[in-house]
């Protein structure tokens, strides 16, 4: 059986993460700073220039199933 106690704050802190990763690919794609960005309806996942935005890489590969 799952222990209420442990569970709350775990999930408290899994809403955190998602909302801080839903506010990043929001402020990507329909910010005033989306140069460079956009979405592949597709995959799910972002798309980035390397040309504009060479650290942004590491986001290429990971998907969000979610949105």
């Amino acid at each position: 059986m799952v222990d209420l106690h442990n569970a709350k704050p775990n999930l408290e802190s899994r809403i955190r993460t998602l909302k801080r990763d839903w506010a990043i690919v929001y402020n990507m794609l329909s910010g005033k700073d989306n140069s460079g960005f956009s979405w592949d309806e597709h995959r799910q996942l972002v798309i980035v220039e390397d040309v504009v935005h060479k650290k942004g890489q590491s986001i290429q590969t990971s998907q969000f199933p979610l949105l």
